[in-house]
């Protein structure tokens, strides 16, 4: 059984996922973007044991707890290749909204489209959704998607920072995301979940 717990972190209400299997009590936590306390609290809640640091992009709102619970943890810090890059240039990223970050340490693991991780008796399968930044990823398992911030309910990542493509977003999510099936919930890296169906249906940058 997958457990899901959702927190609101930092400044910009970056969503940050815990995914822990229910048997073994292994666990990953998708976007640490900061308040590395509250997410350390919540993993001592359940008794979750960390596997895995995913990044699903390298903007700071969603890696800037990276260094702490590196530290906490010792778990495995995984993303793309092509955001890897910005993990040491966050607290410059950070500044340029008035806002503070500290740099991340280097990812231990690249994740490329089509790799899979396994955490207890889960496995997430890696989907490179660039168009919101080169590297972004999504990752999901039979009935859920966690999207980072390529894909939002009514709406779809911001492109207009350094490595976005509105094109190359849009494409990512017409090719690769609406492929999967309607009643996937969709866990956005900002604001509400969603379903692909929905989306298909409604979302007016993708009709």
């Amino acid at each position: 059984v997958l457990i899901i717990k959702k927190l609101e972190v930092g400044p910009i209400m970056a969503n940050c996922f815990i995914l822990g299997c229910e048997r073994t009590k292994e666990s990953i936590v998708i976007d640490p973007g900061d308040d590395g306390d509250k997410i350390l609290m919540a993993l001592a809640k359940e008794a979750l044991k960390v596997k895995y640091l995913i990044n699903t992009h390298g903007h700071f709102d969603h890696v800037g707890a990276n260094k702490k619970m590196k530290e906490v943890t010792c778990a495995t810090l995984a993303i793309h290749p092509d955001d890897e890059p910005m993990l040491l240039e966050l607290s410059k990223s950070a500044s340029m909204f008035g806002l503070s970050a500290e740099n991340s340490p280097p990812a231990d693991l690249l994740l490329t489209h089509g790799d899979t991780v396994s955490f207890g008796e889960i496995t997430l399968e890696v989907i490179h959704t660039p168009g919101h930044s080169r590297g972004g990823i999504c990752l999901y398992t039979k009935g859920h998607l966690f999207a980072g911030d390529t894909l939002f309910r009514s709406s779809i990542g911001r492109t207009d920072l350094p490595g976005g493509d509105y094109d190359t977003l849009i494409s990512s999510i017409k090719t690769k995301l609406f492929g999967l099936p309607d009643d996937t919930i969709v866990y956005t890296g900002h604001g509400p979940e969603t379903s692909i169906g929905d989306e298909k249906r409604m979302n007016p940058f993708l009709r």
